[in-house]
């Protein structure tokens, strides 16, 4: 915590100590960590970021918490160059920051719990929770059973069942809400002013929020120490949007990074789009909407953190977009077809989105797009049931194998045992 300066309101800029608040007491205005980069400047390079574990701790001097307690073997994902399926889109250079194999959970939400989580045992919580739409439940809970700490997520009641079970796994006690995530949010921001219970996203939330650029970190470290031209990211509760730009930003403050920070999109299901219809509208803050996409993970009809969504989109030149269920459904498919990439359907809407702004031209087929890929397709398998081949089904004889597939089996390879 030694670089770390305080709290800082992301829109008065009233300042605060380090402790567990998330609204400025002047303008009830999100708060935000904020660091001493001059000291930063001279306490980090690329040496010593490369010389340490491949974790998101390896960046320490940028992150605010003391001494990591969890989370050792989560973050450095990674950036798989998508040729294949560059080709498909018509671009040159395309990447996909994979966090759908991130650890242990299998979603970028292990990147924000290892911060907040070993923040609440900083600061003294006994009891750390979640309000989730899945993928940050599971993630809580099993950090906190890492930790022997008390632990209470709430969902919706309509969650995926993969889902449930992936968080139920470590013991927690699991909450589940009548209502959208919404409803879980503002039940979750009673619980812990009542009880004084640690919640990784509502009063640990300035604490979870910079676990997110750690992505933008590595990104710009797998490519050589260099940006992007663009960055799609997924819109749900807002958190990773932002930060992936704040990252960039501390790069090139603190002397690691140089040139043109990258132009941020955002990416959201048709059924949950807020954002996307702001940025449309030329409003500053997202008017609510009511969720109903299969992108669970994506429904969240008032993003927390959408107003600064909007501004970052607006501030770097990027753009928004929606994409239908049919669309997600169809990036489902594509990417486990070209790249070998199982994503839940937030990954699948935001390559249908990256798809949509490349045929737009707001991407152009000679600059570099990476896409975020944040959740893990084996959660969520049963909305691609009715979308692949079933089996075929034959007896245990050669010829009944060449019977059935004969006409598709491959020309025989030159050279191969007759």
């Amino acid at each position: 915590m030694k670089f770390v300066a305080g709290l800082t309101c992301h829109l008065c800029g009233a300042r605060y100590p380090a402790e567990a608040s998330w609204v400025c007491a002047e303008c009830l205005g999100p708060l935000e960590v904020s660091y001493d980069y001059a000291a930063v400047r001279g306490a980090i390079s690329r040496s010593l970021i490369e010389s340490r574990p491949r974790s998101l701790w390896r960046y320490l001097e940028l992150l605010p918490v003391s001494e990591p307690r969890t989370g050792f073997d989560s973050g450095f994902t990674p950036l798989v160059r998508a040729t294949r399926l560059a080709r498909e889109l018509g671009v040159a250079e395309l990447y996909l920051k994979d966090d759908s194999v991130n650890h242990p959970t299998f979603s970028y939400k292990d990147r924000v719990v290892s911060i907040a989580a070993t923040r609440a045992v900083e600061l003294g919580f006994q009891v750390f929770g979640c309000a989730s739409t899945g993928n940050l439940a599971g993630s809580v809970a099993a950090h906190a059973a890492r930790l022997g700490l008390a632990c209470y997520v709430f969902i919706p009641h309509d969650l995926e069942p993969a889902k449930v079970l992936g968080a139920a796994i470590y013991g927690p006690t699991v909450v589940s809400v009548e209502g959208n995530y919404d409803d879980v949010n503002r039940l979750c921001t009673q619980i812990a002013d009542r009880y004084g219970w640690g919640f990784a996203n509502i009063n640990l939330r300035a604490y979870y929020a910079e676990g997110a650029k750690t992505m933008a970190f590595e990104i710009a470290e797998q490519l050589g120490w260099r940006f992007p031209d663009h960055v799609v990211s997924p819109v749900a509760g807002g958190t990773l949007l932002p930060r992936i730009f704040k990252g960039f930003r501390e790069l090139r403050e603190v002397g690691l990074v140089s040139g043109t920070l990258p132009k941020i999109h955002a990416a959201q299901p048709a059924g949950s789009a807020p954002v996307i219809h702001a940025l449309d509208a030329g409003l500053e803050f997202p008017e609510p909407v009511k969720p109903d996409t299969i992108a669970k993970s994506l429904a969240i009809g008032n993003p927390a953190d959408g107003f600064q969504v909007v501004k970052v989109v607006k501030e770097t030149g990027g753009a928004g977009a929606s994409a239908t269920d049919e669309e997600i459904l169809d990036a489902v498919g594509l990417l486990a077809r070209t790249e070998g990439i199982f994503t839940e359907p937030a990954g699948g809407t935001t390559l249908a989105v990256a798809r949509t702004l490349i045929q737009r031209g707001v991407i152009k087929p000679t600059e570099s797009v990476v896409i975020c890929i944040t959740g893990n397709g084996y959660k969520t398998a049963e909305v691609m049931f009715d979308r692949v081949a079933s089996p075929i089904r034959i007896g245990r004889s050669l010829a009944e194998f060449e019977r059935a597939v004969g006409a598709r089996l491959p020309a025989r390879a030159a050279g191969a045992r007759a």
